[in-house]
């Protein structure tokens, strides 16, 4: 494997320039147009196997192995984010009011060099790799579940994904099995009371006094509800009402997310909110609109590919560096090809202060240090081989 990782460094300042070009040149979820026709050109000129429009705007590459064994998918997106870039650097974004704030340019840029050095060495493959751009990971639904219903995953025995992570130190690299990233869902509520004067509150129906009753009593949920061994999040956002300082609003709207990793509590937090919600309106004489949208599942990691990920991890950050993260409350789209095919998602180390790699995601000066994608990239490489050879010995075992 120490040649195939050379291989990669070689080709370091390349996977710079490619990280670069995305991050001057963002596309938000679902207008993606000219980054997947560069992903497809590129893939096109290495002699890959490229299908366009997976989905909607996804790239498929298939890299067939001189060897025969089963196949392997390695995923990357490639949408950026609503976000103004506050950073100054000559990479900056040039299209206003967007940007690369989460790390999905380099993301890109690691897949498309690490498909080039397996198609250089396709003669040690023992199968097949698929090489999954998918567009559109930021926004729900996402692109992932068209993509697999598009085809994506195909034949497809097992697959590997990781995300450059700016609140761990560049060199490091966490994985973990089981639930690792919760289920991100989004409510919207809307109370219709009786609007009046703001000198005669009984002559109306307060919609305000109404709102923060019920968002009081959301805090309870999790607090008093749910079993506390059990992870989840009831956020609320926002919380709109009335304009003028004298008039009691009529509406309020109430906008928030629900973060959970058990199906089961997921369906018991939406039962307590209905309920809580119809007797309070009842007992007010005001009325309700209750929209609930469940987002991205929950990413569970499998154990046999994650063992196959931590052990790569370990050969390229040394085993100190490797370690189990804890579970996070954020939402990825992964979780559709997790519950499709056994697979792993591991984050490496992209933080580094000393290039003011320090902003969270999400952040109009997010950055990362670019050495990331180096591990990320050898990683994903060796996890491939891995999986292919150890497949192959079970076959003829």
């Amino acid at each position: 494997m120490n040649a195939l990782f050379n291989k990669l460094e070689s080709h370091y300042e390349e996977m710079i320039s490619l990280r670069r070009h995305f991050h001057e040149n963002p596309e938000l979820s679902f207008q993606e147009v000219h980054t997947p026709e560069k992903i497809a050109e590129y893939l096109t000129d290495l002699g890959i196997d490229v299908r366009t429009g997976v989905g909607g705007r996804g790239v498929v590459g298939t890299i067939q192995g001189d060897l025969p064994g089963k196949t392997v998918a390695l995923r990357a997106d490639f949408d950026a984010l609503p976000i103004q870039d506050g950073k100054d650097v000559p990479y900056r974004s040039k299209v206003p009011g967007v940007m690369h704030a989460c790390g999905h340019d380099a993301h890109t840029a690691t897949l498309l060099v690490v498909a080039k050095v397996l198609q250089e060495n396709k003669h040690l493959l023992k199968g097949k790799v698929v090489l999954i751009h998918q567009f559109a990971e930021e926004l729900a639904p996402g692109g992932a579940k068209p993509m697999i219903e598009d085809g994506c995953l195909d034949g497809v025995d097992a697959i590997f994904g990781t995300h450059l992570w700016a609140p761990i130190p560049v060199g490091e690299i966490g994985v973990r099995t089981g639930p690792v990233m919760a289920a991100a869902d989004r409510f919207t509520i809307k109370l219709q009371g009786q609007g009046g004067h703001g000198a005669s509150p009984h002559e109306t129906v307060d919609s305000i006094a109404l709102g923060t009753t019920y968002v009081q009593w959301l805090q309870q949920i999790v607090s008093r509800r749910v079993n506390p061994l059990t992870p989840a999040v009831v956020t609320v956002g926002s919380f709109h009402a009335g304009d003028a300082f004298n008039v009691i609003a009529d509406s309020a709207t109430i906008v928030g997310t629900v973060r959970t990793f058990d199906t089961e509590v997921q369906d018991f937090i939406i039962k307590e909110m209905k309920n809580y919600l119809q007797s309070l309106c009842s007992g007010y004489g005001a009325t309700y609109e209750f929209d609930y949208a469940k987002g991205y599942p929950a990413v569970v990691n499998h154990a046999k590919e994650t063992d196959i990920a931590a052990a790569c991890a370990k050969e390229v950050v040394g085993e100190d560096a490797v370690y189990e993260i804890e579970p996070m409350m954020g939402g990825e789209d992964f979780a559709y090809y997790l519950q499709k095919v056994p697979g792993t998602f591991f984050f490496t180390g992209a933080g580094n202060p000393e290039r003011n790699a320090i902003y969270p995601h999400h952040h109009p000066k997010f950055d990362i240090d670019e050495r990331a994608m180096l591990n990320a990239a050898k990683t994903l490489l060796s996890a491939a081989f891995a999986y292919l050879e150890a497949e192959s010995e079970t076959v003829i075992r």
